[in-house]
């Protein structure tokens, strides 16, 4: 086992949250960093980044708020010469499926001189219970400008395995494991299970892209994320990424999470009942 604490960037994100949980119950140690941890960490000023990396040999890097972000890939260029400067050895990066600019982070995470990993994922599951439609789903509408364009959502539980087992099995090392569920679903077809599940009926509407951008400006979203979800909704999710791949079963030797498993785990929890 390793002495050096394992860095983890994005320590509150959905997957570099359940990559720390899981590290430290098999005993690993973790230094986990955010821009609002005690040890900040921000993608925006490289000052905050060489206190995170002294005396670390692996990492598992999540970047916000998207490698498709266009100024994404210079920004991992320079975090990852200052890595290698400071020791890093060996880092797992989460990317995106479809993604120009994650392609190009790939690149040079691969051309770095340091191990590496990729694990390439495209929708989470947990987008519905854990992020922005969870809103739609409590009220029973979920309005999203996405038509019926299926996408093998991943769970981020099975993402997190991949890495941790990225992160402590060398014979993984300089490896892309892409990711994805067993099965290519609409989001009706999704709002359907989860509303058989949570007990109570829930619609889905599609609406056009720029009506939907325009309502998230008027809540406050900034520029950026106003482009990204642009981005995502209209180049990710046009069919480039239907296809299901076997990432996680490469990594594990079991299959991924099946959308049914995951609603069923997901609403054993509670985070859908209304009631609450």
């Amino acid at each position: 086992m390793t002495k050096q604490p394992i860095l983890i960037i994005g320590k509150n994100g959905k997957t570099g949250a359940r990559v720390n949980a899981r590290l430290n119950s098999m005993g690993f140690e973790t230094r986990a960093v955010s821009r609002s941890a005690s040890l900040g960490f921000d993608w925006e000023d490289s000052s905050t980044w060489a206190r995170a990396l002294e005396g670390i040999k692996s990492a598992y890097v999540t970047f916000q708020p998207d490698l498709a972000v266009p100024s994404a890939a210079a920004t991992i260029q320079a975090f990852l010469k200052q890595a290698k400067d400071a020791g890093l050895e060996h880092i797992v990066l989460l990317s995106g499926r479809g993604e120009a600019g994650a392609q190009r982070a790939e690149e040079h995470l691969e051309q770095s001189g340091m191990d590496w990993n990729v694990v390439r994922a495209g929708w989470f599951m947990q987008n519905f219970s854990e992020s922005f439609m969870m809103q739609g789903i409590m009220a029973g509408e979920l309005v999203l400008p996405a038509g019926e364009v299926p996408e093998p959502f991943v769970d981020a539980d099975d993402i997190a395995d991949v890495a941790v087992a990225a992160l402590i099995q060398p014979a993984l090392r300089n490896r892309v494991f892409e990711v994805t569920g067993p099965q290519a679903m609409t989001f009706s077809d999704c709002v359907k299970e989860i509303s058989q599940a949570a007990g109570f009926p829930i619609t889905y509407q599609q609406v056009p892209v720029d009506a939907f951008i325009a309502f998230v400006k008027e809540q406050g979203a900034p520029e950026e994320m106003l482009w990204l979800l642009r981005e995502l909704f209209t180049e990710v999710l046009d069919g480039r990424n239907s296809q299901t791949v076997n990432g996680v079963e490469e990594a594990l030797g079991r299959p991924a999470t099946s959308f049914r498993d995951y609603v069923v785990k997901t609403a054993q929890t509670g985070v859908w009942d209304r009631s609450r």
